[in-house]
């Protein structure tokens, strides 16, 4: 009796006994000192420079920060990582009290079967038959219904964490009386179950709200306790009686030894009982007292809903320690239980795993390696990518967790490029997106309450995070309907973008396929082309935009992101054709480049409509006679003396110089006579390479309009000298002895100016040879390339090769030198 009650203490108290272990290692001499843990943080900002589509963008080698995990010594530190192993090895400890009282008990009943029975079976008193016999039956069924309680447990999926394991209350308040909602089979889903469900099973035809299968558990429990204590009370009763040892005198000497077998018996019977009682007792201490379920739960963070994922885990974790090697239970963890469960046939089961998952992948202490061991397993993506097609409404809480799931493994690259990978993955996203009135009216007719707002969201953000890899994009579009679907939520009506009674979820999805659109179209090559072309033929497309445009002054990120888009299918000369030809969209894009009343904050939408114009004038003889009849060109010529402006208003009126054609030749002649001292004394005094750039690159094209006598005037009305303006180009040119990313076009646009200023003109030539423009000419042919071929840029893939090349235009600006010598 002592050394079971040190054992319940031992199991009670383990901590105790750890710190007088340590207690009287320190007096034997040992010094500790306290360590404190530092945990470096090193946090890198990257900072990305504003590109344009004007521009060549190259890959740069972003910094990671490396996440420096310090070792943990601490036990406690290493249980709030896994919390879940408290559970595993309290059901270790019960395992070994378990496999040590059936021990015993098989030990007694060989002992009664092999020496009393066999031995002594006609010499012992007929009392000691008949208890040991009770006792043999007694035992042989607590043996029995322990090793079937857990089959039973396992199919009725009973918490043995309940209060109603151990008292009367509990089991009228559980479901023996109050009948439980199951789900369908998964078989299944559309048609009630063919098959029936195990822990609803009636096992006798009378009685069927007691003998059904849930219910078993907590009877061979009950019936574990009445053995238990029948068998205490009657070994504990024949020991202190003590009366069996007396013998006839007509019995043989050697028969004397049933005194000693029978109290051996009963010991061990004694034993084997006291073991099992002293399991239960250490089970309703943790359990009940201690609520050791309701902290791991806590600790866990898996909510009201996870004491039924802590109860079955727990559960496995014992039934494997009890019925294999009792280190198999120790091998469990929350993640890998919830793959098993996620794989498995039981619709209960699945919701269990994919609720462990989407706490876990949501939480920061978890979050990283669950995400990993889901990356790693390719059934498990599988399945989650399986269970987006699932639209019963009894599956939409799984469908709901797994889209969540997902949303948070396709954050990293790897994991994103292993879910395309699976075959019908896309098609299994593009279900969870329910666009079109008719098809949303359709399913809330058949299905009621179904939270489709909410798939919508997950299905885009889903397609964001898979955006952002170029080949996945490409897998985007050739998914059957994909487009248009995502297309479909980008309709904003007026009362949509205005009305204030709008739900912050709607406006979202409409940023969120604003947001996948613009990075489909961003993408480059072959891909980039076809999704631009794709996207433009889509007859909405180009509408919703414009809807967003004209009524989504409250919304300026839903402007940015449509003009944003505008801007890459300009890169198509076919969708630049559509923009300009859909009424209303240039206007508004000036609507908004010149609108004065925002706010500061909202300059970038200002900025980004500029670059759309410069865009949508690029090239196209339609738009700039489209722009011209909208009598913006005063405002750009304004617009040449705002800092936020300018650049663009350069842009846009350098492309009008350019491709506007003869039809609107004498109405830019007056415009370019009012800015030209505007342009040249930005050439002049400006610091700003960019605003540089297209400053001289709208001067090479604007003097073109001008006579002979208008220049002059304008080099005199602004102050400034052709010999002054000829030494600003050709230090230009020494300071870009080379390429420059940033200005690829400057080196071309100050060769074009230098022509147009050396023509007919044999002072301005002079002056550039006492410059020493001839040694620079030479220098840009032997460092020119391809760079400074093209007018734009899909990343860094040059689009729109310039017709005349730098080659022949140094050629030309060398000639006029030489011939004139």
């Amino acid at each position: 009796m002592y050394i079971i009650s040190h054992i319940f203490n031992l199991l009670i108290n383990p901590r105790n006994t750890i710190m007088n272990q340590r207690t009287s290692m320190e007096s034997q001499g040992s010094v500790h000192l306290p360590i404190t843990d530092l945990s470096p943080q090193i946090s890198t900002q990257i900072q990305r420079k504003k590109t344009t589509i004007f521009d060549p963008q190259t890959s740069m080698e972003t910094t990671q920060s490396s996440n420096i995990n310090t070792t943990q010594f601490s036990r406690q530190k290493q249980l709030s990582r896994a919390p879940e192993k408290k559970l595993t090895l309290f059901a270790l400890r019960l395992a070994i009290l378990e496999k040590a009282a059936t021990g015993l008990g098989t030990l007694g009943f060989i002992w009664a079967t092999v020496v009393l029975l066999g031995g002594f079976a006609i010499t012992i008193d007929k009392i000691d038959f008949w208890l040991v016999t009770i006792i043999l039956l007694v035992e042989s069924t607590r043996i029995f219904s322990r090793s079937h309680e857990l089959e039973w447990q396992h199919q009725a999926t009973w918490s043995l964490a309940d209060p109603g394991v151990s008292s009367f209350h509990a089991i009228t308040s559980s479901s023996l009386f109050h009948p439980r909602r199951t789900h369908e089979s998964p078989n299944n889903r559309k048609t009630p179950s063919r098959t029936w469900i195990s822990s609803d099973v009636p096992l006798l035809p009378y009685g069927r709200w007691i003998f059904v299968s849930s219910n078993m558990s907590k009877l061979l429990y009950w019936l574990q306790l009445v053995s238990a204590a029948s068998c205490v009370f009657i070994s504990v009763t024949r020991l202190v009686n003590h009366n069996f040892d007396e013998v006839s005198d007509d019995l043989d000497n050697h028969k004397l030894n049933r005194a000693s077998a029978l109290s051996i018996f009963y010991g061990l019977a004694l034993a084997e009982a006291m073991l099992f009682l002293l399991e239960k007792a250490y089970w309703e201490w943790n359990v009940m007292y201690k609520k050791m379920l309701e902290t791991v739960n806590e600790e866990l963070e898996l909510g009201h809903t996870g004491m039924v994922s802590i109860r079955r885990f727990f559960y496995d974790s014992y039934s494997k320690s009890v019925n294999r090697s009792i280190f198999d239970g120790l091998q469990m963890d929350m993640v890998s239980f919830a793959m098993e469960l996620l794989n498995s046939n039981s619709l209960d089961e699945q919701l269990i795993g994919v609720r462990i998952f989407e706490r876990f992948t949501t939480n920061s202490r978890f979050s990283q390696y669950t995400l990993q061991k889901i990356g790693i397993t390719i059934s498990v993506m599988e399945r989650l990518v399986e269970m987006l097609n699932w639209k019963d409404p009894q599956e939409e809480e799984i469908r709901l967790s797994a889209a969540k799931i997902i949303v948070k493994l396709v954050r990293k690259k790897q994991n994103a490029l292993r879910v395309t990978g699976i075959p019908g993955a896309m098609e299994s996203i593009s279900s969870l997106l329910h666009s079109g009135e008719a098809c949303k009216t359709e399913l809330i007719r058949d299905h009621g309450e179904y939270d489709f707002w909410a798939f919508n969201q997950l299905g885009l953000l889903i397609l964001k995070k898979l955006a952002r890899d170029h080949d996945n994009c490409g897998k985007i579009g050739n998914t059957r309907g994909l487009l248009r679907k995502i297309i479909d939520f980008m309709q904003a009506d007026e009362r949509l973008l205005k009305d204030k009674r709008v739900t912050q979820s709607q406006i979202s999805t409409v940023k969120r396929s604003l947001q996948v659109v613009k990075m489909l179209v961003s993408s480059t090559g072959v891909t980039g082309a076809q999704l631009r072309a794709e996207v433009s033929e889509l007859v909405f497309t180009i509408s919703y935009i414009r809807d967003i445009l004209k009524h989504g002054e409250n919304h300026p990120r839903l402007q940015k992101l449509g003009i944003d888009i505008l801007t890459s299918l300009a890169l198509e000369e076919d969708a630049t054709e559509r923009i300009g030809g859909t009424g209303g969209v240039v206007k508004e894009l000036f609507n908004i480049f010149f609108r004065e009343e925002v706010l500061e904050a909202q300059n970038h939408v200002r900025i980004a409509a500029g670059e759309a114009l410069g865009m949508l004038a690029f090239e196209s003889n339609r738009n700039c006679h489209r722009m011209l009849k909208l009598n913006v060109v005063y405002k750009l010529s304004d617009a040449l003396d705002s800092p936020l402006l300018r650049v663009n208003a350069a842009r846009i009126l350098r492309n009008l110089c350019v491709f506007s054609g003869a039809g609107f030749f004498e109405e830019l002649r007056t415009i370019i006579i009012r800015a030209a001292p505007t342009v040249l004394q930005e050439i002049m005094i400006t610091t700003e390479i960019k605003l540089q750039e297209v400053m001289v690159g709208l001067a090479a094209h604007m003097f073109k309009f001008m006579t002979y006598e208008e220049t002059n005037a304008m080099f005199k009305n602004s102050k400034i000298h052709d010999e002054e303006l000829a030494s600003t180009l050709v230090q230009i040119l020494r300071k870009y002895r080379n390429p420059n990313t940033k200005t690829p076009r400057i080196r071309r646009y100050v060769i074009e100016l230098a022509i147009w200023m050396m023509k007919d003109n044999i002072k301005n030539i002079q002056a550039f040879k006492n410059l020493g423009m001839m040694e620079e000419l030479e220098g840009v042919t032997e460092t020119t390339s391809e760079l400074e071929s093209f007018n734009i840029f899909s990343g860094a893939i040059g689009l729109s090769r310039y017709k005349i090349s730098i080659h022949s235009l140094v050629e030309t600006a060398t000639k006029l030198m030489t011939d004139h010598s």
